[in-house]
Protein backbone atom coordinates (compact mmCIF):
# COMPACT_ATOMS: atom_id res chain seq x y z
CA UNK A 1 0.00 0.00 0.00
CA UNK A 2 1.41 3.61 -0.66
CA UNK A 3 3.11 5.33 2.46
CA UNK A 4 1.79 8.86 0.85
CA UNK A 5 -1.80 7.87 1.43
CA UNK A 6 -3.57 10.82 3.82
CA UNK A 7 -7.20 9.76 3.48
CA UNK A 8 -8.90 6.75 1.96
CA UNK A 9 -12.29 8.05 1.73
CA UNK A 10 -12.10 12.32 1.18
CA UNK A 11 -16.16 13.00 1.99
CA UNK A 12 -15.45 15.28 4.53
CA UNK A 13 -12.62 18.03 4.29
CA UNK A 14 -11.74 21.05 6.75
CA UNK A 15 -11.16 24.17 4.22
CA UNK A 16 -11.16 27.77 4.28
CA UNK A 17 -14.88 28.82 2.89
CA UNK A 18 -15.72 32.07 4.84
CA UNK A 19 -19.16 32.93 5.51
CA UNK A 20 -20.58 29.61 5.29
CA UNK A 21 -23.24 28.71 7.06
CA UNK A 22 -24.60 24.72 7.68
CA UNK A 23 -26.40 23.22 4.88
CA UNK A 24 -24.94 26.11 1.88
CA UNK A 25 -23.50 24.99 -0.89
CA UNK A 26 -19.86 26.07 -1.37
CA UNK A 27 -16.98 25.88 -3.73
CA UNK A 28 -13.01 26.42 -3.09
CA UNK A 29 -11.83 26.17 -6.94
CA UNK A 30 -13.03 23.07 -8.16
CA UNK A 31 -14.22 21.30 -5.26
CA UNK A 32 -17.38 21.59 -4.25
CA UNK A 33 -19.50 20.35 -1.29
CA UNK A 34 -22.38 21.40 1.64
CA UNK A 35 -20.82 22.81 4.78
CA UNK A 36 -21.54 20.65 7.53
CA UNK A 37 -21.37 23.39 10.01
CA UNK A 38 -21.08 27.07 9.99
CA UNK A 39 -17.09 28.52 9.19
CA UNK A 40 -15.26 29.54 12.25
CA UNK A 41 -14.31 32.75 13.05
CA UNK A 42 -10.97 31.72 11.04
CA UNK A 43 -13.20 30.48 7.56
CA UNK A 44 -12.01 27.04 8.51
CA UNK A 45 -15.54 24.97 7.56
CA UNK A 46 -15.97 21.23 7.37
CA UNK A 47 -17.93 20.07 4.20
CA UNK A 48 -19.05 16.98 2.65
CA UNK A 49 -18.08 16.08 -1.09
CA UNK A 50 -20.45 13.31 -1.05
CA UNK A 51 -24.07 12.19 -0.99
CA UNK A 52 -27.24 13.25 -1.93
CA UNK A 53 -28.67 17.15 -0.24
CA UNK A 54 -31.79 18.87 -0.42
CA UNK A 55 -30.81 22.07 -1.45
CA UNK A 56 -32.43 25.23 -3.57
CA UNK A 57 -32.19 25.48 -7.07
CA UNK A 58 -32.47 28.25 -9.69
CA UNK A 59 -34.34 27.43 -12.96
CA UNK A 60 -31.43 29.75 -15.06
CA UNK A 61 -28.28 29.25 -17.42
CA UNK A 62 -25.94 31.46 -19.03
CA UNK A 63 -27.05 32.24 -22.63
CA UNK A 64 -24.95 34.23 -25.26
CA UNK A 65 -26.50 37.37 -26.68
CA UNK A 66 -23.82 38.89 -28.42
CA UNK A 67 -21.34 40.24 -27.40
CA UNK A 68 -22.55 39.65 -23.94
CA UNK A 69 -23.57 36.76 -22.28
CA UNK A 70 -26.75 37.38 -20.24
CA UNK A 71 -28.90 34.85 -17.94
CA UNK A 72 -31.93 32.95 -19.50
CA UNK A 73 -34.66 31.26 -17.98
CA UNK A 74 -34.29 27.17 -18.63
CA UNK A 75 -36.08 24.21 -16.40
CA UNK A 76 -33.92 21.88 -14.80
CA UNK A 77 -34.75 17.89 -14.70
CA UNK A 78 -33.82 14.89 -13.19
CA UNK A 79 -30.42 14.22 -14.22
CA UNK A 80 -29.68 17.79 -15.65
CA UNK A 81 -25.69 18.98 -14.19
CA UNK A 82 -26.15 21.37 -11.98
CA UNK A 83 -23.35 24.12 -11.72
CA UNK A 84 -22.14 26.14 -8.35
CA UNK A 85 -22.35 29.89 -9.53
CA UNK A 86 -20.87 32.44 -6.77
CA UNK A 87 -22.40 35.28 -8.69
CA UNK A 88 -26.29 34.49 -7.59
CA UNK A 89 -27.92 34.45 -4.45
CA UNK A 90 -29.20 31.24 -5.18
CA UNK A 91 -26.02 29.29 -6.17
CA UNK A 92 -26.92 26.39 -8.16
CA UNK A 93 -28.16 26.38 -11.30
CA UNK A 94 -27.20 25.37 -14.80
CA UNK A 95 -25.27 28.17 -15.90
CA UNK A 96 -22.14 25.65 -17.55
CA UNK A 97 -20.47 28.79 -18.77
CA UNK A 98 -19.03 30.20 -16.00
CA UNK A 99 -20.46 28.23 -12.88
CA UNK A 100 -18.19 25.00 -10.95
CA UNK A 101 -19.53 21.73 -11.81
CA UNK A 102 -21.80 20.75 -8.27
CA UNK A 103 -23.69 17.56 -8.82
CA UNK A 104 -27.05 16.39 -10.68
CA UNK A 105 -30.89 17.27 -9.94
CA UNK A 106 -32.85 14.54 -8.91
CA UNK A 107 -35.78 16.91 -9.15
CA UNK A 108 -37.32 19.81 -11.45
CA UNK A 109 -37.44 23.43 -11.12
CA UNK A 110 -39.40 25.30 -13.49
CA UNK A 111 -37.88 27.86 -16.16
CA UNK A 112 -37.10 30.87 -14.11
CA UNK A 113 -38.29 29.12 -11.04
CA UNK A 114 -36.29 27.76 -7.67
CA UNK A 115 -37.51 25.37 -5.81
CA UNK A 116 -35.61 22.85 -2.79
CA UNK A 117 -35.08 19.59 -4.95
CA UNK A 118 -32.34 16.89 -3.62
CA UNK A 119 -29.22 16.97 -5.50
CA UNK A 120 -26.06 13.94 -5.66
CA UNK A 121 -23.11 15.61 -5.70
CA UNK A 122 -20.01 14.81 -8.35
Amino acid sequence: MANNLVFKKPDNLALTVARAKSGDPVAVGGITGVALIDAEDDGTCIIRRKGVFELNVEGVNMVENEPVWEYGNIAVSVGDKLYYDATRAIKINKNDHSGTFFGYALGTVGSGANATIQVLLK
